[in-house]
């Protein structure tokens, strides 16, 4: 299997699905590219970008409570490298409801804004373009 053939899922656990699905929609444009409900006492929704070689899995146990626990550290980082775009996102992501956070890496605040939603997941958005 070539490497063009392999795809990304970055999958959490949310206690409000529902809410984290409207706000990652809202706030970083994303589309619903699948959902499944009571797949083995689990609810889901995948968002991403049509296209792209990644998406974030959302998911709600109907059978356990769940306890997010992310640190500090744990981040999606999304490069925005237009100033203009850059702003808009961080508007959005203000506006849907995630709360902007000192990050804990102070890289982070250089040249972008950290925001964490209610399960304390935290986004940054980096304004540059990201290069290897």
């Amino acid at each position: 299997m070539s490497t063009a053939d392999h795809h990304l899922r970055i999958a959490r656990p949310v206690r409000d699905l529902r809410r984290s699905e409207e706000m990652y929609r809202a706030a970083l444009g994303l589309h619903v590219l699948g959902h499944f409900e009571d797949h083995d006492g689990f609810d889901g929704v995948m968002l991403g970008v049509p296209g792209a070689p990644y998406h974030f899995e959302l998911t709600r146990s109907r059978r356990h409570e769940v306890r997010p626990s992310p640190t500090p550290e744990d981040l999606m980082v999304f490069y925005v490298p237009l100033e203009s775009d850059w702003e808009a996102a961080c508007d959005r992501m203000s506006a849907a409801g995630f709360v902007e956070v000192e990050p804990f890496n102070p890289y982070w605040a250089v040249r972008g804004r950290t925001f964490a939603d209610p399960d304390g997941y935290r986004v940054v958005l980096e304004r540059a373009e990201w290069r290897p």
